[in-house]
């Protein structure tokens, strides 16, 4: 049973049905129903067609939702005959299908994360973690989006920024995860790329790049977490490097310095860097404040912490983050190497400790405890 490929078909087969003229969310719905239906019945039966299917079955689940709320009601529908089995379009709509999501009836916020549960295959949770939020909190939000839209044509798109958005936050959790998924969202950014000269757009292409570059040294071979400044460098992709720079170079001498502009610039400078002992700390620093000015993300600021920890010192770093909410995701964990830069291990492996509690993930889990058992263990010797 191939998941992957229903995760892949998903959003395709959503615009089947809109375009034959389901609202969203019932389309939406009828076809998390159809996978459902694939689930229990393609381990013993996959069908030849798989596309083709899923249409046939979401289309069918869709007209007996219709039809239950018609009864409902008390009034009589006329639907159409179903349409018969096939492969459907053969046309990639996934990234018009992000900006129909991106719809003007929705805030920003509302938007990206229908956008991102619907299209993107991204749980609730990981939705919630993205946006620094209690899942129950995402929860209430997609809903009340559902509601929202529930019953629009979906005939006037969004704009170019809440679809960057949905992109950038894909293609996170694509990179520490699933690696199909960056390789999803980098595919549809080449797309827009290729269909405006937004420079945004292209930052954020440049900024995909650059960091899928280094993911080939981003866990060792028994599966461990490599931070930067341990990784083989050898192993990064310098083509895609090349090209992350030389799509940056090019939005940058456009003078309208944005958000994706500016992570992909810190990007560059890493990328740049031969050894982690020759990476231009002090320009990180700066394209940080930067990124600071534009967007005041609180992740920006955390992460600015430990450039200027790299530029001026442990010390100096550790101010930067005092000015932070100690709730943040992975604050912890900053304060916990700032703190052995400093030279004081005892709280830095209680930091370390406290920051694989709190880890989102089974691999950064691990290499946060085992942070705190080496120093642990020096302490002890």
């Amino acid at each position: 049973m191939d998941e992957a490929l229903l995760r892949t078909l998903t959003p395709a087969v959503i615009g089947v049905l809109v375009r034959r003229g389901a609202d969203f969310a019932s389309a939406e719905d009828a076809v998390q129903d159809a996978l459902v239906e694939a689930l229990r019945v393609w381990p013993e039966d996959q069908p030849r067609d798989p596309r083709g299917w899923l249409v046939t079955v979401a289309w069918r689940k869709f007209l007996d939702a219709a039809r239950a709320e018609t009864s409902r009601r008390h009034r009589e529908v006329r639907v159409e005959s179903e349409p018969a089995p096939g492969a459907g379009e053969a046309v990639d709509d996934t990234l018009q299908l992000y900006f129909r999501c991106a719809h003007p009836s929705l805030t920003p916020a509302s938007a990206v994360a229908l956008t991102l549960r619907a299209v993107g295959g991204l749980t609730t949770r990981q939705i919630a973690r993205a946006y620094l939020v209690p899942e129950a909190t995402m929860a209430q939000r997609i809903s009340r989006a559902k509601r929202t839209v529930s019953g629009v044509r979906f005939d006037r798109p969004g704009d170019v920024a809440t679809v960057l958005r949905v992109l950038y936050l894909v293609f996170n959790e694509g990179y520490s995860g699933d690696v199909d998924l960056a390789g999803e969202a980098i595919r549809l950014t080449r797309q827009l790329a290729a269909r405006t000269h937004h420079e945004e757009v292209a930052g954020l292409l440049a900024l995909m790049l650059l960091h899928h570059a280094r993911r080939p040294a981003r866990t060792g071979p028994d599966g461990r977490l490599v931070p930067l400044a341990e990784q083989d460098r050898a192993l990064w992709d310098t083509r895609l490097i090349a090209e992350g720079v030389d799509v940056l170079q090019a939005a940058l001498a456009r003078d309208r310095l944005g958000e994706f502009q500016a992570q992909a610039a810190v990007a560059a400078l890493h990328a740049d860097a031969r050894s982690a002992e020759e990476t231009d700390w002090v320009q990180i620093v700066e394209w940080y404040d930067e990124l600071v000015r534009l967007t005041d993300n609180p992740v920006a600021r955390l992460n600015r912490a430990v450039a200027v920890g790299e530029a001026d010192g442990a010390r100096a770093g550790l101010a930067a983050l005092a000015e932070l909410d100690p709730a943040l995701p992975r604050y912890s964990a900053v304060a916990a190497y700032l703190h052995e830069r400093d030279g004081d291990p005892v709280t830095a492996a209680r930091l370390y400790g406290e920051a694989a509690r709190s880890a989102t993930s089974l691999p950064e889990r691990d290499h946060l405890t085992r942070q705190a058992a080496r120093l642990n263990a020096s302490l002890r010797g």
